[in-house]
């Protein structure tokens, strides 16, 4: 006799509130922190009602908390260095003297290399803005579907 693990077929409800609770991270664009509270609120509503809305929020929002890890160190490595450059650069007798003062001579020759490392990670928040757009859409998609779907890079912080 051939045995069979029962299929737990998940409600529309369910997939359309997984749905939105990813979608929703993209009202971060339209809304400041949109991309926690939106989540939190309908993860918070239906992670007792459904396994599968639990898990896709769960998942929406350690995404989210782990692009903010990824931005706050990107952050981190780009603003001193840009900050310093400048700080370098500027006429330091005009700022005293209280006259003004014109940047003629910026000397990127010797800051090449931490203008380089600054540019690198401004260019990786870029590419990493991208990518959760895409990710989003595909992680709904999944959800949409019925299927339960784990972004990739996440940290765990809520298991």
């Amino acid at each position: 006799m051939e045995t069979t693990t029962p299929l737990i077929m998940e409600t529309t409800s369910e997939k359309n509130t997984a749905t939105f609770t990813h979608l929703s991270t993209l009202t971060q664009y339209f809304i400041p922190f949109g991309n926690y509270i939106f989540p939190i609120l309908i993860w918070s509503s239906y992670k007792d009602k459904s396994e599968f809305a639990n898990h896709h929020g769960k998942q929406a929002l350690n995404f989210q908390l782990s692009l903010l890890l990824y931005t706050l160190i990107l952050a981190l490595i780009a603003i001193p260095i840009f900050v310093i450059v400048f700080l370098q650069n500027l006429p330091m007798e005009a700022v005293f003297n209280d006259e003004d003062f014109v940047i003629r001579n910026f000397n990127f020759d010797g800051n090449i290399g931490l203008l380089s490392i600054g540019a690198t990670a401004v260019l990786l928040f870029g590419l990493l803005k991208i990518v959760e757009f895409f990710l989003v859409i595909y992680a709904s998609i999944k959800a949409s579907n019925g299927e339960y779907y784990k972004y990739p890079m996440t940290i765990s912080f809520l298991k």
